[in-house]
C-alpha cells in the first residue's frame, strides 16, 4: 500500500479521481480525462490523451508510483512505456526495464535523451515501483538564462540521477519558470497511485 503524502504536499491523485488533471491529446486539445480510475490506481488508456495537471510547479519534490503489466508480452521500448514530465519539459522515462535490454537513455529513470541511470533498480513487472525526484527550476535575468535547471531521482529509494543539468536556454525559453507535471500516453497499460508535489524554495548559489 502507498505511504502518507506529507503534510505540506500537492495531492494531485490519491487514487479516488482525476479532479487534479486534465486531458492533453497530441493536438494540444484538452478536456476531460478518460484514464480509469479503479483500487485506488489510474490507468493509461492509450489514445486517450496525456493526463496535465492543474496546478503548476516551479522547483518542487515530485512523488509518483507506477506499475507495468505482471505479463510481458512485449520488448525493448514497447514494454510497459510511459514517462513523467517535468514542467512538461523534461521527461524520467518510465519503462519495464527488469530483464529488457534498450537503449541507456531510454530506460527506466533515464532522464529521456539526455542521461541514462546510475543503476538499472527496476522492479519485476507488475510490482509497484516509486520515483521521488528533486527538480530545481531554471532561473532567468529577463531573457538570460542564469541557472540550468536540475534534477536528481530515486528510484525505489536507490540514487539514479545526481544532480543532472537539463538542457535549456534561449529566450523562447525564458518563461519556463513553473508548469504543470504530465504523465504521458503512451501504449501499454501502465498504472500509477499516490502522486504528490512538495512545492521547493528555488536552490540558489549553486
Amino acid at each position: 500500500m502507498p505511504g502518507r503524502p506529507p503534510s505540506d504536499a500537492v495531492v494531485l491523485f490519491d487514487g479516488k479521481d482525476l479532479s487534479h488533471w486534465v486531458s492533453m491529446s497530441k493536438k494540444g486539445e484538452t478536456g476531460e480525462p478518460k484514464w480509469k480510475v479503479e483500487n485506488g490506481y489510474v490507468e493509461v488508456v492509450h489514445g486517450s490523451g496525456s493526463l496535465i495537471s492543474k496546478e503548476k510547479f516551479g522547483s518542487a519534490q515530485v512523488h509518483v508510483e507506477w506499475a507495468t503489466p505482471a505479463e510481458v508480452r512485449e520488448s525493448d521500448q514497447r514494454r510497459g512505456n510511459s514517462g513523467v514530465f517535468l514542467m512538461r519539459r523534461w521527461e524520467i522515462q518510465i519503462l519495464d526495464s527488469w530483464e529488457n535490454p534498450t537503449y541507456p537513455k531510454g530506460e527506466a529513470a533515464a532522464v529521456y535523451g539526455v542521461a541514462q541511470p546510475l543503476v538499472n533498480a527496476c522492479r519485476r513487472p507488475g510490482q509497484w515501483q516509486t520515483y521521488d525526484i528533486i527538480f530545481d527550476a531554471p532561473v532567468y535575468e529577463g531573457d538570460k538564462l542564469v541557472t540550468p535547471p536540475y534534477v536528481t531521482v530515486l528510484h525505489n529509494g536507490v540514487l539514479v540521477q545526481n544532480h543532472v543539468a537539463l538542457p535549456c536556454g534561449g529566450p523562447k525559453e525564458a518563461h519556463l519558470v513553473e508548469g504543470p507535471l504530465m504523465l504521458q500516453d503512451h501504449p501499454g497499460p501502465v498504472r500509477f497511485r499516490n502522486v504528490w508535489v512538495r512545492p521547493l524554495a528555488p536552490v540558489s548559489g549553486r
